[in-house]
């Protein structure tokens, strides 16, 4: 055997070995810095000899401006990362009048200016009545959509401007308040697509003027709120022990609380991706949520015109599948009450492994 070969055997055995840093952390990412290099110096702080913490990613970009709630998850916990990217999120923004900027933020250069008008807070309060509840909003220029095949901020820098689609938000909670003569603290809880930017571009156009926000940050993302975030230089100091404390479960992005216990046999069997007849272990309270979740399902697929999530029901193109047979997303655990993953139950007892971690 060569030696070369040898090495490249060595270095393989040593990756195979290491342990898989797995689990979801909150960080309070500081201003000047993308998420991407926030995710960079994450991982580099859980890596080490013995653990590889090459798999990670946010759940969500905050721009490199703004600061506040980031989660991050590692390893394992990637996998359910798409439950907190389609989470609500709250964010306070400071907006301030009389200027527009081409980014929409203090980043960006003046593009157009406009005298501020007298406002107090009872005004500002019946201008966010006027934002409050579904809307549309038009993406930026200056963000990270792509359209055919390149970003938009791309064709931004080189002024070209596209026509970008409207897309469908909710603005579930909205609070103006006056900060001085030129400039509005705006506090806002979203769904997934708003840009806060573009909001706050809005809301000085229905006072009358222009804006831009100076200062953005993010407080909640889901359930997960900015007090339980550590920032990066607060984690850097810790040790490496005590990093790894700072993770959460790999399943902490889940927002599903319906579960199932699992015998030996049947762990064994997901883990070979075989389905499962699970009829008897059908309690009334799992059997109430199935029925809730297709409901939820049907109402969904009625106002946005999309199918049910019936990926895994084999059934004729033109052909709806049976309510007993809609899947239905369930945490699936261990007799030891260990997190196995997600599977898609239906009320016929049909169960389908998801999404299985490996330990």
């Amino acid at each position: 055997m060569s030696i070369a070969s040898t090495q490249a055997d060595k270095k393989s055995s040593n990756h195979f070995n290491k342990i898989k840093v797995s689990g979801v952390i909150l960080v309070d990412k500081p201003q000047g810095m993308t998420s991407q290099q926030v995710v960079s110096k994450v991982k580099y702080l859980f890596k080490s000899p013995n653990h590889d913490s090459k798999k990670a990613g946010h759940t969500g970009t905050l721009d490199p401006m703004a600061t506040g709630l980031l989660p991050i998850c590692m390893g394992e916990a990637t996998k359910f990362s798409h439950y907190q990217l389609d989470a609500d999120k709250s964010y306070q923004a400071t907006i301030l009048l009389g200027g527009q900027t081409d980014t929409g933020d203090a980043d960006g250069q003046i593009v157009a200016q406009a005298p501020i008008p007298k406002f107090d807070d009872v005004l500002l309060d019946k201008v966010a009545q006027q934002f409050l509840g579904a809307q549309q909003q038009i993406p930026p220029m200056y963000s990270a959509l792509k359209k055919d095949g390149k970003k938009l901020y791309e064709y931004a820098r080189a002024g070209i401007k596209v026509e970008r689609a409207p897309r469908d938000i909710v603005i579930k909670a909205i609070d103006l308040k006056a900060l001085d003569h030129e400039k509005i603290q705006l506090t806002v809880t979203c769904t997934k697509g708003t840009y806060v930017r573009v909001l706050g571009e809005d809301i000085a156009k229905a006072m009358g003027t222009l804006g831009h926000l100076t200062a953005l940050r993010r407080t909640q993302v889901g359930d997960f709120k900015i007090n339980d975030a550590i920032t990066l230089s607060d984690l850097e100091v810790l040790a490496f022990d005590n990093r790894q404390e700072q993770l959460m479960p790999v399943d902490a992005c889940i927002n599903i609380e319906a579960e199932m216990v699992l015998t030996v046999e049947q762990c064994e069997r997901i883990h070979m991706g075989q389905r499962l007849n699970v009829f008897e272990q059908l309690t009334d309270s799992l059997r109430d949520y199935i029925s809730t979740s297709i409901s939820h399902q049907s109402s969904v697929s009625e106002n946005n015109d999309i199918q049910l999530d019936s990926d895994i029901v084999s059934s004729d193109d033109d052909q709806q599948p049976l309510i007993h047979e809609i899947p239905v997303d369930i945490r699936l655990i261990n007799q030891q009450g260990q997190f196995l993953g997600l599977g898609a139950v239906s009320l016929n007892g049909r169960l389908q492994p998801k999404k299985l971690i490996q330990r």
